[in-house]
């Protein structure tokens, strides 16, 4: 018998109005349950505009405690509508100490659990090291009513490694809250590079994984503050995938949209027994995985 889940994502384009924001993520998820969805995943820093194109300490001021305004938001809502839902919030855990944490709350209300994340970048448009602490959770899954998610963030997306270890602890699903964007002075050859390496090296850890990959991204021109750069174009494309990387479905790079797929949730254990990548890994051999390079 196959065990069915429908899963959702909600690619939205912010404002500068944080209530707004909200308000268009809970639309979102209303439409989606009202889809028949038991999960839905909300993209990066959803509450807010993406304001790490520029360091400014005074942005402090968007982080909040967890739980807090937005766990208990987001809990009630997913109580009244009976869905797990993945949030992605600017958590304050001390003075001076903060993190970019996902947090899963089932369907009851409660928080499932939540993930700090842990690869943080530091390129132009994209300062988070100035905002964030890595996280100390590390890559352990989230149980819930309908399995174990695999959350991480962004640019974790990037590291096979992260998904792998997902993977090994049991998750069912990996599921990446994504603000990822072009630099509108970059000319469009370079632009469809930079898609579809983001396309490709999360399908391939749903290949080499045997697990689908849910990705949400943000949309729209998203200006930087400081007036030192062009800003971002977030590129959209969020997409939801089938544990051989098969493409489900997959949102335009201009338009908000709610993407909603059926995930066999039997299938990874198919795939498992065709294509046996985590039997026949060398781990007697990989000891050198741990070191930053072989000199």
């Amino acid at each position: 018998m196959s065990n069915i889940v429908k899963v959702a994502l909600v690619q939205q384009n912010n404002t500068v109005d944080c209530q707004q924001n909200i308000d268009r993520s809970t639309q979102g998820i209303r439409a989606a349950a009202s889809e028949g969805a038991d999960l839905v995943v909300l993209q990066e820093l959803h509450r807010s505009l993406y304001f790490c194109q520029s360091e400014d300490v005074s942005l402090f001021d968007l982080a909040e405690t967890i739980p807090g305004p937005s766990t208990d938001y987001f809990g009630q809502l997913a109580k009244e509508l009976g869905v797990v839902i993945v949030t992605s919030l600017f958590e304050k855990r001390a003075a001076g100490i903060y993190h970019n944490t996902a947090v899963v709350l089932d369907k009851d209300g409660s928080i499932a659990g939540k993930y700090r994340k842990m690869h943080i970048p530091d390129d132009p448009g994209f300062y988070e090291k100035f905002y964030f602490t890595p996280g100390d959770l590390g890559f352990e899954v989230i149980e819930t009513s309908i399995g174990k998610l695999g959350i991480l963030v962004c640019w974790d997306q990037w590291f096979p490694e992260a998904a792998r270890l997902m993977a090994m602890a049991g998750a069912e699903l990996l599921i990446y809250p994504t603000a990822i964007g072009w630099d509108p002075r970059d000319d469009a050859a370079e632009q469809q590079r930079q898609l579809e390496a983001w396309k490709i090296v999360q399908r391939s850890h749903a290949v080499a994984n045997g697990v689908p990959v849910i990705s949400c991204n943000r949309v729209g021109h998203e200006s930087d503050s400081s007036g030192s750069s062009a800003g971002i174009d977030f590129w959209g494309n969020s997409f939801i995938c089938g544990p051989q990387g098969e493409l489900l479905v997959c949102a335009s790079e201009s338009d908000g949209e709610i993407l909603i797929a059926n995930i066999d949730m039997e299938k990874s254990e198919q795939v498992r027994r065709i294509w046996p990548y985590l039997r026949d890994r060398r781990v007697d051999h990989y000891q050198d995985l741990t070191k930053i390079y072989r000199d």
